[in-house]
């Protein structure tokens, strides 16, 4: 079992439905916690537990490279990396803008990937024997079953959930773990926040608190994978 307390824990997306929940749960395990958030306004959002708040937009590699590097200039302690941002989008390819398209591979993936590949020197420096340091992901469902109707998303998902498993043979040498989790549908209201097309009726989804306790249960037990029958509805 990992003991997250004093732990220095990058939240990606800390100001969303899941990632909100993740910051508060880490912090009540005492962990130290720096969560980012897109904007100023959604920087408010991110729970009174977060002790830093950060400016970090995926769809921006500028923005990535400034965070990355102010972490490594300021000697910021990483222990692990969570990333719970995301976006998603609906209907046909065919319908799907370029630009959309675009926007959904770097938010997440190309984002994530770009961000924790300049943050692995950090987290190689903070490991011990005792307490390994960790990445964790959620690509969620789509990457295990893609679905029609969610194909860029699917994919773009699924980029990352593969991103995840290569890095995770790569980075066991140097006591890295790596956790990519793949919950169904969940009711984090991201359907409603769309950057394209009309979300279908989908049946009621998990409760976004349970499915960040299983996250932080796998953390703490240093377990490797979660699919999505380790989520239960």
């Amino acid at each position: 079992m990992s003991d997250l307390k004093h732990r220095q824990i990058l939240v990606l997306g800390g100001s969303g439905q899941l990632g909100s929940r993740i910051v508060t749960a880490l912090a009540s395990r005492g962990a130290v916690v720096l969560a980012t958030a897109t904007t100023l306004e959604n920087a408010a959002r991110i729970p009174t537990p977060a002790s830093v708040r950060l400016l970090l937009d995926l769809n921006s590699q500028e923005s990535i490279d400034v965070l990355a590097q102010y972490l490594i200039e300021t000697d910021t302690q990483i222990d692990g990396i969570v990333n719970a941002a995301g976006v998603v989008a609906f209907g046909p390819i065919q319908e799907l803008e370029a630009d959309k398209l675009e926007q959904l591979f770097r938010v997440n993936s190309m984002g994530p990937i770009s961000l924790i590949s300049k943050l692995l020197p950090a987290l190689k420096t903070s490991g011990s024997a005792e307490r390994s340091p960790f990445i964790a992901t959620i690509s969620g469902v789509v990457a295990e079953q893609p679905m029609a109707g969610l194909a860029a998303y699917s994919a773009s998902k699924s980029a990352l959930f593969g991103f995840t498993q290569a890095i995770g043979r790569e980075l066991r040498r140097d006591g890295i773990r790596v956790l990519d989790a793949r919950p169904g549908h969940t009711e984090t209201g991201l359907a409603g926040r769309a950057i394209s097309g009309v979300s279908p009726n989908f049946p009621s989804g998990m409760n976004p608190d349970d499915v960040v306790a299983r996250i932080i249960q796998a953390i703490e037990a240093d377990e490797k994978d979660l699919a999505s029958g380790a989520f239960s509805s």
